[in-house]
């Protein structure tokens, strides 16, 4: 029998020494698999099993809706839709102190929802709200923290990928229930960035409004509601039944095309080409990384690291408090050096397990590494959201860091909230009877 401690070793030397080396991360996996499989299996047996285990993860049919999310998110990213929820979250936020980064904060919020990506959210209503603050005498770099600290609220607002992923990763777990509590977890994200914009706002006088025009309201509104319902749509539609998840990814596919094509005319028939050219890149990049990672899930099992982990887990201490804190900065610590869609895949199987050893609630734990995770991708070293935002931004990544604090702690405040109060987030999903 291998030695778990030996085999876990192995797997994440050869990992990181392909990753130091700059190998693509679907490469390091399921080379760093094979490689622990090997100390179980022949060669020959190893390199099957690893090949076999990749195709199979792929036989799902509820694998269906991520392309079909992505290509909803890629027209609504084409679309022309950030100017409008702009102008609809200055209804809101215009006559507050600080309205130009309430308006970014709400903006992220909506346009993270509608195209499910943080990246999206930073670069198009930050590209529209930075540019708009600096001009009005904020400060470029407190501009550009509010965009990157709001910017990830679209992992958690449905519909989202990531939820989909953790689903698929943890045997099953209700797409609806982690949407409605994703929504829960992702408006208070962005109200405790809101909460340290008020501060910053009154400190430095940040008192520009938006002046409204007489009948503007109806118009602003008109135009942003047919881009907001298309949330009511997917998540209503799952919740009632109406239709499944898979279902309401090709419903959004339709309904996102017809806003951008028939309502809106922001799009073209010419335009659809390479659209459908960045829908068929990202799929194949989540459903390669989806087969890797299910090889690692093989090797590890066949190794015993999860059993191992978990005992080494649960020797710490007898307390689940104390184990949630554990797999807390554990979770933070891997989101600043992954991307969210790897991370889920690799270690849910091998949490998962151990949450419910402890009594939490599978929804629950689903919405907190997907929380944790989404903060790494804005914390360094690795965090794609902090480099984009501060690109975004026009700004020096380290002269961010500084404004970003108060968000972090903000941020982390809520994590604790939800964490030690997973009646916080998982009310909704059992208001709507979806778990």
């Amino acid at each position: 029998m291998i030695d778990p401690i030996y085999a876990a070793t192995l797997l994440v030397s050869v990992f990181v020494v392909l990753l130091i080396l700059g190998t693509p991360i679907g490469l390091c996996i399921v080379i760093a698999s094979g490689a622990t499989i090997m100390l179980v299996l022949p060669f020959d047996v190893a390199m099957f099993s690893t090949a076999q285990k990749m195709f199979s993860s792929l036989d799902s049919f509820a694998l269906l809706a991520v392309p079909f999310f992505i290509l909803s998110g890629v027209i609504m990213n084409n679309g022309g839709i950030a100017t409008r929820l702009v102008n609809f979250a200055k209804l809101f936020t215009g006559r507050v102190p600080g309205s130009l980064s309430y308006t970014n904060i709400a903006g992220n919020m909506m346009f993270g929802a509608v195209s499910g990506s943080a990246i999206a959210a930073s670069t198009s209503i930050g590209g529209v709200m930075i540019p708009m603050s600096a001009k009005e005498g904020y400060n470029r770099n407190f501009a550009s923290a509010v965009n990157i600290a709001s910017a990830p609220t679209g992992m958690l607002i449905p519909p989202t990928t990531a939820f989909i992923l953790y689903a698929l990763a943890s045997g099953g777990t209700s797409i609806a229930a982690l949407f409605a509590g994703g929504l829960v977890a992702g408006s208070l994200w962005g109200i405790g960035c809101m909460a340290v914009t008020y501060f910053v706002a009154k400190k430095n006088n940040y008192t520009v409004f938006f002046p409204l025009q007489k009948g503007m309201a109806w118009k602003v509104t008109k135009d942003a509601l047919p881009s907001l319902l298309l949330v009511v749509i997917v998540v209503g539609g799952i919740v009632q039944g109406i239709f499944t998840a898979i279902e309401a990814s090709a419903v959004a596919v339709i309904y996102t095309a017809y806003l951008t094509l028939v309502l809106y005319k922001t799009l073209s028939i010419k335009q659809l080409p390479g659209i459908l050219v960045q829908t068929f890149v990202m799929t194949g990049i989540i459903m390669f990384l989806l087969a890797t990672s299910s090889a690692m899930s093989f090797s590890m099992s066949i190794t015993g690291i999860p059993g191992a982990l978990s005992a080494m887990l649960l020797g710490i201490s007898d307390n689940p408090l104390v184990i949630l804190m554990v797999v807390t900065i554990f979770l933070l610590v891997v989101g600043a050096f992954m991307d969210i869609g790897p991370a889920i895949l690799i270690f849910t199987p091998i949490l998962l397990p151990i949450m419910k050893q402890i009594g939490v609630d599978p929804v629950h734990f689903g919405i907190l590494m997907v929380y944790n995770l989404a903060i790494g991708t804005i914390t360094p070293p690795v965090g794609s959201g902090l480099y984009v935002g501060a690109s975004v931004g026009k700004v020096k990544v380290e002269d961010v860091i500084k404004p970003l604090i108060p968000f972090y702690i903000a941020i982390i405040l809520v994590l604790m909230i939800i964490t030690y109060s997973p009646n916080v987030t998982l009310f909704l999903p059992r208001l709507l009877g979806v778990m």
